[in-house]
């Protein structure tokens, strides 16, 4: 997600700002964090749009405060220096550490994948994970950024904002699709979020990943009843039919709303 988008801002207009230098070293470093593999200086020209006397500058400071690291072939990753940043967001959300506790106290998902995630613009962002011990094709990190509408997380944070507030939210370009299974509109969405509102937990059945269903919940705390947070458990599609489901589906609603109590929301029981 461009910075534009995850600030709420046009994306077809410049952003208004009085710090246009800020604005291009965000979205040089955006540009960078999406790819897998250093990239060029020509390339950090052409995704960004600004000129490479310009850029040469911004970069060479983004090096010179680790911010971005220099390779031997002139291509540049993410620098050492944003971890600090990334350990002081997580030891400042102190729903990390009730997350663990309240997992590691529960009977339930001992050897399963379990995440944390909470809402970001348009995508999920995950706080914490517990890969198990199930062979699923894809292992969750810390940081990982998905787009919303495809994760079990997003659907069950998404269903709880205002009236409103979800097709804002989305009323940009709709996200790649990451399977042939992914929701391609928001109508479509609209009825899976019902859904969540009726049952209390979201099923996303093969939209992030062919061949792994997860199921979550939304975590709340005192503010109110949007969504602080998501939480879901994974697992192979062809080891779930639907009672099993549903019984699943209770636990993890269950184990969410055992950490939406630790963060100071009302019993939801």
């Amino acid at each position: 997600m461009s910075f534009a988008a995850a600030t709420g801002a046009n994306v077809d207009e410049p952003l208004k700002t009085t710090a246009p230098a800020v604005v291009r070293a965000v979205h040089i470093l955006d540009v960078i964090a999406a790819s897998s593999e250093p990239v060029a200086l020509a390339d950090l020209a052409r995704e960004t749009g600004v000129p490479k006397s310009t850029l040469h500058g911004l970069c060479d400071t983004l090096v010179k405060l680790r911010l971005v690291k220099r390779h031997a072939n002139g291509g540049m990753t993410m620098g050492s220096y944003v971890m600090g940043w990334a350990n002081a967001f997580l030891s400042q959300t102190n729903i990390t550490e009730e997350f663990r506790a309240v997992w590691e106290a529960s009977q339930a998902f001992a050897q399963e994948t379990v995440t944390l995630s909470v809402l970001d613009g348009a995508d999920v962002i995950y706080l914490a994970c517990h890969n198990g011990n199930r062979p699923l094709g894809v292992t969750f990190r810390i940081g990982m950024r998905l787009p919303a509408p495809y994760t079990a997380t997003g659907k069950a944070m998404l269903s709880t904002l205002a009236p409103g507030e979800a097709a804002d939210l989305l009323a940009g370009a709709w996200p790649a699709p990451l399977t042939r299974a992914s929701v391609g509109t928001f109508p479509a969405l609209a009825e899976e979020m019902a859904q969540v509102r009726r049952d209390g937990y979201s099923i996303d059945n093969g939209q992030m990943r062919e061949g792994m269903i997860c199921f979550g919940a939304p975590v709340f705390d005192a503010s109110g009843e949007r969504a602080v947070a998501g939480l879901a458990v994974s697992f192979l599609t062809n080891e779930i039919d639907a009672q099993t489901g549903q019984r699943i589906g209770r636990q993890i609603r269950e184990l969410a709303d055992q950490l939406s109590v630790r963060l100071g929301a009302p019993s939801r029981r």
